[in-house]
């Protein structure tokens, strides 16, 4: 019955937008009797009526990205990138994308080919900063990005491709640090070395300087990006970075 009803409904409002009238007031009677008469008509009214309604949504919905990409280009946020942060690319890219990441989410694994396409799309032009949000329901996340950080002071470049192994294999992450240390080895990583900075104030509070940061930007999940300051809240698609980059370009606050 509830479905009969909902019918009538959607064929009323597809008859009174499809036709003048001077009453708004249509019986059920008439909606089933329209439907007898000419049932195709009226279901291809129908169909356009929900397809008109679906395209202006996204329409607004991009505006609305829109507007807010306008909004936080007048009022960037500015995260913290000191001389001690490793960046992959240019250290003077015209383009500057901070990601607030967790080893263990499936998203920012995700994210990772966005990234590299946009390296592709505009080579030489991007540095990547990557900082740490290890949330607390992945219990590999935050071991892991100790072991990050721990590499990263014997050679940033052991740093990216550990960084790149796990987001290419990260199911292995489920054996823990057993896998993480064996990757570490791998890499020919100085474990001595590793393992006497690894559980230290200066790595754990790298990390939670890092978190604090994602916190105070509203980032409360994985993976977030900062572009220019710009905030992404989640793994969009490229095309969505793009569009930020394009809209600082006719801001005038990005020149390629």
């Amino acid at each position: 019955m509830k479905q009969i009803l909902s019918l009538s409904a959607l064929i009323t409002t597809a008859i009174l937008i499809s036709a003048c009238s001077n009453s708004s007031k249509i019986s059920d009677e008439q909606v089933f009797k329209a439907l007898e008469k000419d049932p195709d008509r009226l279901l291809t009214v129908i169909e356009k009526a929900v397809q008109d309604a679906r395209a202006n949504d996204e329409k607004k919905q991009a505006q609305a990205i829109e507007n807010e990409i306008s909004l936080a280009i007048k009022n960037p946020l500015e995260p913290q990138i000191t001389s001690a942060q490793i960046i992959r690319g240019p250290e003077d890219a015209p383009i500057t994308i901070v990601e607030y990441s967790d080893f263990e989410c499936p998203f920012c694994s995700r994210s990772k080919a966005t990234l590299s396409a946009l390296e592709d799309k505009y080579p030489g032009k991007i540095r990547l900063v990557f900082k740490h949000l290890p949330l607390s329901f992945h219990p590999n996340a935050m071991i892991a990005a100790k072991y990050y950080e721990a590499i990263s002071l014997q050679s940033p470049t052991k740093a990216f491709e550990f960084h790149d192994r796990i987001f290419k294999n990260q199911s292995a992450l489920k054996k823990g640090e057993a896998y993480l240390a064996q990757l570490s080895e791998e890499l020919k990583v100085d474990m001595t070395k590793l393992n006497k900075v690894l559980h230290t104030s200066l790595i754990e509070e790298k990390i939670q300087a890092d978190i604090a940061e994602a916190n105070k930007f509203d980032f409360t999940g994985t993976p977030g990006f900062l572009v220019n300051g710009v905030p992404v809240k989640g793994a969009y698609p490229l095309q969505h970075f793009e569009m930020i980059i394009t809209q600082l370009q006719d801001n005038g606050k990005l020149v390629l």
